[in-house]
């Protein structure tokens, strides 16, 4: 069932099934948490968090959004990384939970490399899914102040069936036409809210040296046929110093945890044991 709490000034809706392991997946824009459920089927003993970021999903926008970070659309609000890892910083209060690990896809990726800069203390592992830590190159700053004018111009509905198109792989999308639409269903974001996205987006930080300070264990999965992310780029996260699992599905797109949900799983599954492994380790000898 889904549950609220509040964080800057906004209510942010979240799921919490499950028990054992603590994981919270943050999910790609402009999908909800949604976005997560196959995967998190998939994965036994474990306490799965799904919030709905801010904007997105149930979650309200949220007042005082900063104006003026973008320069390129001066006059655009936008919901920084630094606003979004606040939000999970605020769930996990509400959790009183000390620390997690997490998973991020696309933004949700974006998210994890801030949180780790403003609060290593509370991140156990860190899980990257068509996620990237550079920062947007020329090309994306252009889209995005596109997308910006065609979302103020009402067009939203023309972008998402467009999203829906090009971030589902090809493989996907010849083996289960569906999936377009069952995507595309839940890519419910207001126009406003997707100016605030764009912004916040383009005026995230270059964190490839974030990457190489990550004393905990990192895992990455790249897409082969995704449009976004190259998986060269995700080769980054092996700099991390706690060690990086590293995976390429090969014919899978940039919504890769939900077009193969199961082979994603498959590679979390071993990954979040080998934490659980640890934890009773340490009880075993008495270390609690």
């Amino acid at each position: 069932m889904t549950r609220l709490y509040t964080s800057g000034g906004a209510r942010l809706a979240f799921d919490d099934t499950g028990t054992g392991l603590p994981v919270i997946f943050l999910h790609p824009t402009p999908l909800d948490g949604d976005f997560w459920r196959p995967l998190v089927a998939d994965l036994p003993g474990v306490r799965s968090i799904v919030p709905d970021l801010r904007g997105h999903g149930s979650s309200e926008l949220g007042p005082d959004l900063p104006v003026g970070e973008f320069a390129r659309v001066p006059d655009a609000p936008a919901i920084t990384m630094a606003r979004y890892a606040a939000d999970v910083l605020a769930l996990l209060d509400h959790l009183s939970l000390p620390n997690a690990i997490f998973a991020g896809c696309s933004i949700g990726g974006y998210i994890l490399l801030e949180l780790w800069r403003q609060a290593p203390q509370c991140v156990r592992g860190l899980a990257f899914i068509c996620s990237k830590p550079q920062a947007d190159a020329e090309a994306n700053l252009v889209k995005r102040v596109a997308t910006i004018a065609q979302a103020r111009a009402g067009e939203t509905a023309a972008l998402f069936d467009g999203m829906a198109q090009s971030l589902v792989g090809v493989t996907a999308r010849q083996r289960r036409p569906e999936i377009v639409s069952e995507l595309r269903s839940r890519m419910t974001v207001t126009p406003d809210a997707l100016v605030a996205v764009q912004a916040g987006l383009a005026v995230r930080p270059d964190s490839v040296r974030t990457v190489s300070g990550m004393a905990v264990p990192v895992l990455a999965v790249a897409g082969g046929e995704d449009a976004v992310v190259a998986p060269a780029e995700m080769e980054s996260f092996r700099s991390a110093p706690g060690g990086c699992e590293f995976h390429l599905l090969p014919d899978a797109g940039h919504f890769a945890a939900y077009e193969q949900s199961d082979k994603v799983a498959a590679r979390m599954a071993p990954w979040l044991r080998s934490f659980r492994n640890k934890l009773a380790d340490r009880s075993s000898r008495g270390m609690f």
